[in-house]
């Protein structure tokens, strides 16, 4: 499997100190990356997402604030390990240009599409739904509309168009803790409307990701097809576990899995997966790829209190999500009925 996207400068990685007994990914040895009470005003950084920029890193980040409402602060990082952060939240305004900031704002993306930045977050549109905004200097944050009614979450840009439109992942969902969700597919010829929706997966047979799916880092293009790492969710007498599962989209019809990896790919272990605000909780968030050699590296949130990495090679990780697929009916379908 090779990746195919825009050549690196540098990356944040670290090999593992011993061969991974089971799948092909490993932790970063000094998780997490990013301690309590980062910034003024914030308790706790989790659940954000990062992009190469510049000379070095770039991220928006899911700050829950000290009277709990959240909100997306800016990060900038030299090695993508040690952050510094704004002091304010990010200052969303209009297409005029006047201040129009969400109610609350959480569990961003970003993606970068033929050279502007994505950015999507999950906020109140009379309900839980998507937030979107578009910058090309991380200084100026245009809102745009809201792509779906509610209730919706998880919402994922692909890093380019398909067939001329741009391409979103999300989950429909209700207005609380869904305990339901499967991931769909949209696309949009101008980032305005939206149609076209697919079915893309729904919860699967086993028993990690029993509950329901949603969409995690933004797919990676590679020449057997999109590679996809998403959260599955499983209920048990002590509350939800999330954790990272891996699956191989069609390159031309994304709709379709090709393979889906029935064993997860990370689940809570550690003490900072386990221990925290929720927790219990792998999500994923956004990947860091180096074309020339596979090397990929997974942001994820934990436990609702951290950020944490993880590192897999491309190579590596597509052979076993191939050698260890497992799909359902739904999944071969193009999702339309």
């Amino acid at each position: 499997m090779k990746i195919i996207a825009p050549a690196i400068q540098k990356m944040p990685w670290q090999e593992p100190k011993e061969k991974p007994v089971d799948a092909p990914v490993w932790r970063y040895g000094e998780n997490p990356i990013i301690g309590r009470n980062p910034v003024n005003g914030v308790g706790r950084i989790f659940n954000s997402a990062v992009v190469p920029y510049e000379d070095g890193f770039i991220g928006v980040f899911r700050g829950e604030q000290v009277n709990g409402v959240p909100y997306i602060y800016l990060g900038r990082s030299q090695d993508g390990v040690h952050w510094s952060f704004d002091q304010d939240k990010i200052r969303f305004v209009d297409e005029n240009g006047m201040e129009f900031m969400p109610r609350y704002a959480y569990d961003p993306r970003l993606v970068q599409v033929e050279g502007t930045y994505y950015v999507m977050w999950c906020q109140d549109f009379y309900g839980a739904a998507i937030g979107m905004a578009k910058t090309k200097d991380f200084k100026r944050f245009e809102r745009l509309e809201n792509p779906f009614l509610p209730f919706n979450r998880n919402a994922v840009l692909f890093p380019r168009k398909v067939h001329g439109n741009f391409m979103m992942l999300s989950r429909p969902s209700d207005s609380g803790h869904t305990p339901f969700g499967d991931i769909f597919l949209s696309e949009s010829p101008d980032m305005v409307y939206w149609g076209k929706h697919r079915h893309v997966m729904g919860k699967g047979e086993e028993w990690w990701q029993a509950l329901k799916v949603g969409a995690g880092a933004s797919p990676i293009e590679t020449d057997e097809g999109w590679l996809a790492f998403y959260h599955g969710v499983t209920s048990t007498c002590n509350g939800y576990v999330y954790s990272i599962g891996g699956a191989i989209l069609d390159i031309d019809n994304p709709s379709i899995v090709k393979y889906r990896c029935e064993n997860f790919l990370l689940t809570p272990q550690e003490w900072y997966e386990e221990r925290g605000f929720v927790p219990n909780v792998c999500f994923p968030c956004a990947t860091i790829c180096d074309p020339a050699d596979g090397r990929i590296a997974i942001y994820y949130g934990a436990a609702d209190s951290y950020i944490a990495l993880a590192f897999t090679r491309a190579e590596e990780i597509g052979e076993y999500i191939k050698s260890h697929s497992r799909l359902t009916e739904s999944d071969k379908e193009i999702g339309r009925r």
